[in-house]
């Protein structure tokens, strides 16, 4: 299979730079997969799609301030940092921009800001950098393959990133975030991910209460995402494409949830591309004759595209994603490609948002 048969071409101001208000007011695509009939909802509808005992499963990892900024010593170049995995409890694979001749034994001392100005920027003002108060460093101690750098830092990162770091977001969203709470979902707990599991930032409080009023039960799972997803596939050949490893984990707690509602034959729907993986990683290690899933934690490269099974997955939200990307693999995979390229058609022709703060589709 081509990859360059998951390309389309998409107007520029249909790029959603920032998320729309009230969360639920975004427009949503129902994809029937059973006859490719389309409808053109809004997100708040969604109720009208789901029945008592449904179950929608979805992915509560949070995103962490992740860009990081300091200065090379001595000569205090300036350096951002994007964190990607954790190797240790001080060692991080990141991105440094500029970063292409920073070789291993450079240290850099991290920098915070004096004040808001420069986390309502894209990029902070020259002068509004300062050395931590926290005299943090770091030191590259590799080169990745990928042409990343691995980074030992002083002392701990993670309980510091409030105060030091920004949300990062993906690179085409050019437009400050004047609220970074606005690229987390309401139900987001657990830290990790360095990009939104933007299906889920439709949800309300209130419409969350409202689908539970009516019967409707949510389990929750963990994948922490990586920058690797806005990554195009750059093989010739899907089959081809290696994919990057994320953590996810399967609790007991979410297990026992999800396999009473498959026993019992209700809908399993996965909240998310992220949230399809996990559910479809565990389905994975089952062994001939199983049904119940398993709790688990620990790395998944799954990768699903057209001609792969899914396993537990019924029906599934999701935003309308960048071309070439696993994501819409993903969904092409699930929906059916024709139906797919369809939908997408669509949605540009009426003049949906795409991407991380755009519309959704329920695939249904």
């Amino acid at each position: 299979m081509r990859t360059s048969d998951f390309e389309y071409s998409l107007p520029p101001e249909l790029i959603a730079q920032t998320p729309i208000e009230p969360r639920d007011a975004s427009r949503l695509l129902v994809l029937h997969r059973i006859d490719g009939r389309i409808e053109h909802r809004h997100f708040r509808d969604i109720h009208e799609y789901l029945r008592p005992g449904d179950l929608l499963v979805a992915n509560e990892s949070r995103v962490i301030a992740a860009r990081l900024f300091g200065h090379k010593v001595p000569t205090g170049g300036r350096v951002e940092m994007l964190l990607l995995n954790k190797r240790g409890e001080r060692t991080w694979e990141v991105l440094l921009k500029p970063g292409r001749r920073v070789k291993p034994g450079t240290r850099i001392a991290l920098t915070t800001a004096d004040s808001q100005t420069w986390r309502d920027q894209a990029t902070p003002a020259e002068g509004s950098l300062r050395r931590s108060d926290t005299e943090v460093t770091a030191e590259v101690v590799d080169v990745t393959a990928a042409g990343g750098r691995v980074l030992a830092f002083s002392a701990p990162v993670e309980p510091m990133l409030e105060d030091i770091g920004m949300v990062p977001l993906p690179p085409y969203i050019h437009t400050p975030l004047q609220d970074s709470q606005r690229y987390q979902t309401v139900y987001a707990r657990v830290d990790g991910s360095v990009a939104a599991p933007t299906a889920g930032l439709h949800f309300t409080p209130r419409l969350m209460q409202r689908l539970n009023q009516m019967g409707v039960e949510f389990a929750f799972v963990t994948l922490h995402v990586s920058m690797d997803t806005f990554r195009p596939v750059q093989e010739e050949q899907v089959e081809e494409h290696r994919m990057y490893t994320e953590f996810c984990e399967l609790s007991a707690e979410a297990c026992g949830t999800i396999n009473r509602a498959r026993a019992e034959g209700r809908r399993v729907i996965a909240v998310g591309t992220t949230s399809v993986r996990v559910l479809e990683a565990a389905a994975a290690e089952l062994q001939a004759g199983e049904i119940g899933l398993q709790p688990f934690a620990g790395p998944t490269d799954l990768f699903l595209y057209p001609g792969r099974p899914f396993r537990v997955v019924e029906a599934m939200i999701t935003n309308f994603h960048l071309p070439r990307s696993t994501l819409l693999m993903l969904v092409a995979a699930f929906a059916g490609k024709e139906r797919m390229d369809r939908a997408y058609q669509e949605a540009i022709q009426e003049r949906y948002r795409f991407y991380s703060f755009g519309d959704a589709m329920f695939i249904v």
